[in-house]
């Protein structure tokens, strides 16, 4: 008798079968750790919290049971503030391990590891592997999933993350999400890397997929057996709405529904932006975009419901299951 899969959140294990609607990409803060104690006038923690926790039961009430939270070191990751926003928000948050990074590693792992000045096994494949099967750091929470990150190129530090990614997920299991830039048509070389360590393609999401109306990429993308992210909704200043929408309802028509997920690449806090410029410059990109204009764009497109319970429900239960096909 099979055992049911499980999948570790902030809030302990929870059957796969029981994720319900899930965002498959979603942070709660991003910010930049060492800025944020420099300069202690532009943070609140209580407040951030109580923020973070209004937006998140907003979004729950849409009907979203589980988000998928790529955020891992380079994004300010703090599972323990995540914790604590988690305690009064009845939903999944299921936390990444894996880096960040668009060019170099750390200087903590620059000289150690396979090819470097001091050799030895690969820290940052250890540290993945501890943080999906013992926890991260002293939280008691484990990653269910890995991140890894490619952006305009295929750096040496950049390669060197996504090889030890790699090698977490043939050791674990874990499934692995990229960060892409469809535009540049990255997404590719990803596959190409993850390919040649082994990696099965159909455990892979590759992230940011919905920035491009090219179809012809995303379809190299979803031949390979990858599911692609349609992932960016809101951020209408890197591709409109109506063509996002259009891109995923093309898929749909063609049989791709079972290769796409859905979501906003959000936070509840990111520092990137003044204060205020980002509701300005993006005032879609908010966690319930996707349910209050989205959804309703894709069923006017002709989009059946059993496809987007497809994108939404049954796609995410794959991924976090043993069998990701």
């Amino acid at each position: 008798m099979t055992s049911t899969p499980q999948v570790q959140t902030v809030r302990g294990p929870v059957a796969a079968r029981d994720l319900g609607t899930v965002l498959m990409h979603e942070h709660a803060f991003v910010l930049n750790e060492e800025l944020r104690q420099s300069l202690p006038e532009t943070w609140d923690e209580q407040e951030r919290i109580s923020d973070a926790v209004t937006r998140l039961k907003a979004l729950a009430a849409t009907g979203v049971t589980t988000i998928v939270a790529p955020t891992v070191i380079g994004l300010g990751r703090n599972v323990a503030r995540v914790a604590q926003v988690n305690e009064q928000v009845d939903l999944h948050i299921v936390a990444a391990t894996g880096l960040y990074t668009l060019a170099d590693i750390p200087d903590f792992f620059r000289l150690h590891g396979p090819g470097t000045m001091l050799g030895g096994p690969e820290a940052m494949t250890e540290l993945f592997v501890r943080e999906l099967t013992e926890g991260i750091a002293d939280t008691g929470v484990r990653a269910a999933f890995l991140k890894c990150a490619v952006e305009d190129e295929l750096t040496p530090g950049v390669e060197r993350v996504m090889r030890a990614v790699a090698q977490a997920h043939l050791r674990t299991g874990a499934p692995i999400t990229v960060h892409t830039n469809a535009n540049a048509r990255t997404g590719l070389a990803a596959q190409d890397v993850l390919r040649g360590e082994g990696v099965d393609l159909g455990a892979v999401v590759i992230g940011h997929s919905g920035d491009t109306t090219d179809l012809d990429y995303l379809h190299r993308l979803i031949d390979s057996g990858s599911y692609v992210g349609m992932d960016r909704f809101g951020l209408d200043i890197l591709l409109p709405g109506d063509q996002r929408v259009a891109t995923v309802a093309a898929l749909a028509r063609e049989g791709f529904a079972e290769r796409m997920v859905l979501s906003h690449d959000a936070s509840c806090h990111i520092d990137w932006f003044p204060p205020g410029v980002r509701e300005r410059i993006a005032p879609n990109w908010h966690y319930t975009h996707l349910h209050d204009e989205v959804l309703p764009a894709l069923r006017r497109d002709g989009v059946p419901e059993a496809q987007l319970t497809t994108m939404l429900v049954d796609n995410p239960r794959r991924y976090f299951s043993p069998a990701n096909g």
